[in-house]
């Protein structure tokens, strides 16, 4: 005769079950909950896809001929022609500095009056470019797309001419994993990343502190209802509210953004369930800490959403910040999987660098959901 199962143990799935039910009865009655996990992410990927680019387009540039003549006018339509500018032609250099004084334009281009004759000296001639540096990295952007104008329009007047062209050292570009060098295309899968961040730990954050609040959380923890089952029926529902969330950002991303999905969908969801269980698990870390919306909320953007966004790669290089900077981007969880998706996205699976991102995932959702379990305790105190 086999032994009696223990009371608490045999009603451990029907407990479960009905705190899962719980849980999706309550994010139906409150649809704050699936508007931050369906609705924000659709309005975020709407701005960022549509609105937010690297690229500097249709740049107003004033375009000085100080001595006016077919080469001069060939390289203008050069400028003309290109997508990245907007030439404003302007009779004299004064004209110009006074537009760019008043933000009128954000550079300007000078051939000066030998600019004919030089072209048919040995050293060549030289264009001056005057840009406006208040934005650096638009000022870079601007300066390269002058230069690759300089070296296409010169290589195309000798090519007319039957002469070679005048560099002695030429440059034949491939870009890897984004040829069209589309920022969208990096955006994109990062800001993925910051939704499921926003999704995972702010919803969790709050929810859980908001039954605090309202004196829920008081009436479950005299129920029968052990701690580990308590915590699963928080995180479950959410877990998948997430992943629907995260499957609807990567459709767009794929569908209406068209940026390429090179690698392996299982590894993407994957990675995706071990960021997403990390991200519950700070958010939950956060709830029990705090016990307040306000409070968690507040805790929840500053540790979670904010470092997300600024300092896990997903706008700013992390390469590019100081040593100490990048030294703490190790301990955000967003920093593995920005990288996961950007590899995933557009490189394929480069498994060196997918594995070692994935496992200081698997490492978080440890850290985080055993401080959890262990910040948590079935008592009011």
């Amino acid at each position: 005769m086999l032994p009696s199962m223990p009371v608490s143990a045999r009603g451990r799935p029907r407990r479960l079950r009905g705190l899962i039910r719980k849980e999706f009865l309550q994010i139906i009655r409150d649809p704050s909950s699936i508007a931050i996990a369906f609705v924000m992410p659709v309005v975020l990927l709407l701005l960022f896809g549509y609105g937010v680019s690297l690229n500097a387009m249709h740049v107003p540039v004033a375009v000085v001929l100080e001595k006016p003549g077919p080469d001069g006018y060939g390289f203008a339509a050069r400028l003309q022609g290109s997508a990245y500018f907007r030439t404003v032609m302007m009779a004299t250099m004064q004209q110009a500095q006074q537009a760019l004084m008043h933000r009128r334009v954000d550079g300007i281009v000078c051939l000066r009056s030998s600019f004919a004759r030089d072209l048919t000296q040995p050293g060549g001639a030289t264009i001056q470019v005057i840009l406006n540096g208040v934005d650096a990295n638009n000022a870079r952007l601007v300066s390269g797309y002058v230069q690759n104008a300089w070296e296409g329009w010169a290589s195309h007047r000798a090519a007319e001419r039957g002469k070679p062209a005048p560099f002695s050292v030429h440059i034949e570009q491939r870009v890897w994993f984004n040829s069209q060098v589309r920022s969208r295309n990096f955006l994109v899968p990062g800001l993925i990343a910051v939704i499921m961040t926003l999704i995972g730990a702010l919803l969790t954050a709050l929810v859980v502190a908001r039954e605090w609040e309202r004196g829920t959380m008081e009436a479950l923890l005299v129920t029968p209802v052990r701690l580990p089952e308590l915590l699963l029926g928080k995180l479950i529902p959410y877990y998948i509210l997430g992943m629907g969330g995260m499957t609807l950002s990567v459709l767009m991303a794929v569908f209406l953004f068209h940026v390429p999905l090179r690698g392996s969908v299982g590894f993407l969801f994957v990675a995706s369930s071990l960021f997403l269980l990390a991200a519950l698990g700070m958010g939950m870390l956060i709830s029990t800490v705090t016990k307040n919306q306000f409070v968690a909320a507040q805790v929840a953007i500053i540790t979670t959403f904010l470092p997300a966004f600024i300092l896990s790669g997903f706008i700013f290089d992390i390469s590019s910040m100081p040593r100490v900077i990048q030294i703490i981007t190790h301990v955000l969880a967003a920093r593995y999987f920005v990288s996961i998706l950007h590899t995933i996205f557009l490189a394929g699976d480069v498994w060196p660098v997918l594995w070692p991102n994935a496992l200081a995932l698997a490492v978080m959702v440890m850290i985080f959901l055993g401080l959890t379990r262990r910040k948590s305790r079935k008592r009011l105190e």
